[in-house]
């Protein structure tokens, strides 16, 4: 028997659609799916212990022979609502800003952000576990995924890092696509990307299955996260890893 594709993922509400349309396809029959944070899956990919996984892009130059293989991954249009600075003062009186150690696409994203839009100098402090309850004063934080999703009344600022990227370059935000940086077949690439595109059929059976009373899911999922990666979330992605190599 052949043995299965590794392919890594993370636990968030963003994925849920993907992983339910993958989890309820005979796709799995080929795979074994791998949950870590954002931030490690680059680190997995490059040594060899998964074959693919939902990458944060900004790991993409990173690793040699990185492809993205599939139409599907988290992406939007404005509003993410979950990828996010959290202030308790307006942005001209920050100081510091607390880098959200599960992320890496959206720690570049607000610091590329803070400089070139925000033309803001700050002192970057990567966070620790419990980093959110140092956000007071002159101290932001960038808050990311689910615990971004919690935090949105308990702050008086919010400033969304993709409706920020949509205001200073016109273009929509590629968070995650999954990338492979080893050939794979090309029918299990087809049979993976229709059960990617399954799983957003299914969003009421994904909603019951994830009780969350901090935000509508249902906004979230049809609203703030686009999953397609169509030609204008390519050309934002492309925009985004030209910046980042500056």
């Amino acid at each position: 028997m052949a043995s299965r594709i590794k392919v890594a993922a993370v636990s968030y509400l963003n994925t849920k659609p993907l992983l339910y349309g993958i989890g309820h396809s005979a796709v799995m029959n080929e795979i074994e799916i791998v949950v870590d944070y954002p931030s490690m899956l680059a680190k997995r990919l490059q040594e060899g212990s998964i074959d693919m996984a939902l990458l944060p892009v900004a790991a993409i130059p990173d690793i040699p022979g990185a492809n993205i293989v599939s139409d599907y991954g988290i992406a939007a249009d404005g509003n993410v609502v979950s990828v996010a600075i959290f202030s308790q003062v307006p942005m001209e009186e920050i100081e510091t800003v607390y880098l959200d150690y599960q992320s890496r696409t959206s720690v570049r994203l607000a610091q590329l952000l803070l400089e070139k839009h925000w033309k803001k100098k700050v002192v970057f402090k990567q966070a620790t576990e419990h980093y959110i309850d140092y956000i007071n004063g002159v101290n932001a934080g960038v808050i990311i995924g689910d615990r971004a999703l919690k935090q949105l009344h308990n702050f008086n600022y919010f400033y969304d890092l993709s409706a920020v990227w949509k205001e200073y370059t016109g273009l929509d935000f590629v968070f995650a696509a999954w990338v492979a940086n080893k050939e794979l077949p090309e029918d299990f690439k087809v049979r993976f990307n229709e059960a990617n595109a399954e799983g957003l059929k299914h969003l009421d059976a994904v909603i019951a299955e994830n009780e969350f009373p901090y935000y509508d899911l249902r906004t979230y999922y049809t609203e703030n996260i686009c999953f397609y990666l169509d030609a204008a979330k390519r050309e934002g992605l492309a925009k985004f890893l030209e910046l980042i190599k500056e």
